[in-house]
């Protein structure tokens, strides 16, 4: 009898649970032992210390990981840019959680055999093109808008208790945003702040500027967007009803590397909007599945 020994090395799989400063990587080979666990570094030089541990285990055939979107995004494109297929992994399932308990490396193995088992199928987006960038000026942009809102609100509140003169004087000036302007006009006597008067005065003029200059931001980021929207998916503008933000929002809930939506289905489903059967015995119903991305789903 002979045997064959090959010179190739061992595939194996990888299941990683991502933390901000901490990532836990747990190896299986394609036989589903474990082969390793181990914690390293969020940081450059933890990717490079975990591609060299991994390769005295063999080559990775995949690797399953934990928030490749937040925490771990950074090794998600390291790995990407080695042509590692990378699966997003959801978290550990409650039934194992009730068996084993958690921990970072009960996690991380978990992760290594939702990917080994084919149960995670997703794959990560590419965060290294037009979408990222979108999705971080967008980011920035809701921060913005929640802020004037949060200013509008508080010039509102300020005028419900100022004195009466003050009041009259700039509610007198019609809408929302003339009262704005002529609060931003005002000219509080800083000599005598001491004044509810000339500190109401103060603190209205402070709070027309914020929501000025946040406008200013918002518009900056409006128009790097539409630029962003027209050079990377111009027909989708085309579409009835859609503008720069509703497909701003679309195009990060899709994703760069969009054939990972196998279908116009799998869209569908990744945006909530998807129907799913809830029938028993003769009862033949449907409705709208609740996951997804929520900001999709309204948009």
């Amino acid at each position: 009898m002979v045997t064959i020994v090959s010179d190739e090395p061992p595939r194996i799989v990888v299941g990683v649970d991502s933390h901000k400063e901490k990532h836990q990587a747990a190896v299986l080979d394609l036989q589903g032992a474990l082969l390793g666990n181990r914690c390293f570094e969020a940081s450059s030089a933890g990717y490079r210390e975990l591609e060299t541990w991994l390769a005295t285990f063999g080559t990775v055939e995949r690797i399953g990981i934990e928030c490749t979107g937040s925490y771990a995004a950074g090794l998600t494109r390291f790995l990407r840019e080695r042509d590692v297929q990378v699966l997003e992994v959801n978290s550990t399932h409650r039934a194992t959680r009730a068996r084993r308990g958690k921990d970072d490396a009960i996690d991380a193995e978990m992760a290594a055999r939702k990917a080994l088992s084919g149960e995670a199928k997703a794959q990560a987006k590419d965060t290294t093109g037009f979408i990222e960038s979108i999705r971080l000026i967008k980011l920035a942009r809701e921060s913005a808008i929640k802020a004037r809102t949060g200013a509008f609100l508080q010039i509102r509140d300020v005028l419900v208790t100022a004195p009466a003169e003050l009041r009259e004087h700039v509610e007198s000036a019609g809408g929302l945003r003339h009262r704005v302007n002529r609060a931003g006009a005002l000219r509080p006597d800083l000599e005598h702040i001491d004044e509810p008067l000339q500190a109401a005065k103060f603190s209205l003029r402070v709070l027309s500027r914020r929501v000025k200059t946040l406008d200013e931001e918002i518009a900056a980021m409006d128009a790097q967007l539409s630029r962003l929207v027209h050079q990377c998916a111009p027909n989708l503008l085309n579409c009835l009803g859609v503008g720069v933000q509703h497909a701003a929002t679309l195009l990060i809930t899709a994703g760069q590397n969009l054939d990972r939506l196998k279908n116009d289905g799998a869209f569908a489903r990744l945006c909530g909007a998807a129907p799913i059967p809830i029938s028993s015995g003769k009862t033949n119903r449907m409705r709208l599945h609740r996951g997804g991305d929520r900001q999709a789903n309204r948009t």
